[in-house]
């Protein structure tokens, strides 16, 4: 099993050294090094980057170094990727970013609607029914849009919606087709993402409805634990290992990857 999906000390997660020998640990036979990454030049963007620290764009030459150092340590495979954040007015510049920089792979995510980050409840605990509904509309847009882009292997936990009450339980099955359909059209996959599945929410991405609908399309699927921390990647490889037993699936390395 690989888990394309973890986050390091170059975005919001801890040591990558730390997260490789957890990896390990956990017996993975390859872990993907997916720290968060913005190209976008908006003020709001720029001042999150300046705030949080997601420099990827900047550091991810330095990250490359530790990366193959790290590589000497330890048995496994270790891939150098990426996490996107996708908007449509980036694609110019997304597709620039990661043809100069020669990732592995790149996971692509939609996380703002409307400069709202959809995984913060207060932003939508205010609005109208109404209201909640375009958000959810407009999200979904922008899934549709990444996967078409046809800039990504992978496109991570393509339910994000489902991580925040206000919103949880707003898509239809008209959303989750046309999701469904651009994935089956696509050569980007959905990730099983694990990365709350453990909370006291228990959220999997994708929901049981939306995974049903892309077996029925016949999507593949990879995983991901989406792990920040060393202590999340074994009960999350485990909650994987398990999922996939449950549910008969056989996830799929992402298309055109190699090492």
């Amino acid at each position: 099993m690989r888990d394309f999906h973890v986050h390091s000390n170059y975005s919001d997660g801890e040591f990558l050294r730390s997260m490789v020998r957890a990896a390990e640990s956990a017996g993975l036979e390859g872990v993907g090094v997916a720290d968060h990454c913005n190209v976008a030049t908006r003020d709001y963007h720029a001042s999150m980057r300046s705030v949080y620290g997601f420099n990827l764009d900047l550091t991810y030459e330095r990250r490359r170094q530790g990366i193959d150092r790290v590589r000497e340590e330890f048995s496994l495979e270790i891939y150098d990727a990426v996490e996107m954040d996708y908007d449509p007015r980036d694609e110019a510049a997304i597709d620039a970013f990661l043809s100069e920089a020669g990732f592995d792979y790149a996971i692509g995510s939609v996380h703002d609607v409307d400069g709202r980050n959809v995984q913060v409840s207060s932003h939508f605990d205010a609005m109208s029914g109404a209201e909640r509904d375009a958000v959810v509309d407009d999200y979904f847009d922008q899934l549709v849009a990444l996967v078409e882009s046809e800039l990504f292997e992978i496109a991570a936990h393509v339910d994000l919606l489902e991580r925040t009450p206000p919103l949880r339980g707003r898509a239809t099955d008209d959303h989750y087709r046309r999701v469904a359909q651009a994935f089956a059209d696509s050569r980007t996959i959905p990730e099983i993402n694990a990365g709350r599945a453990l909370s006291d929410a228990g959220v999997v991405h994708p929901s049981d409805r939306l995974l049903s609908l892309l077996r029925e399309y016949d999507v593949a699927v990879t995983v991901g634990t989406d792990s920040h921390r060393p202590t999340e990647i074994p009960d999350r490889v485990d909650f994987l290992a398990d999922f996939i037993a449950e549910t008969g699936l056989e996830p799929v390395v992402p298309d055109g990857f190699e090492r």
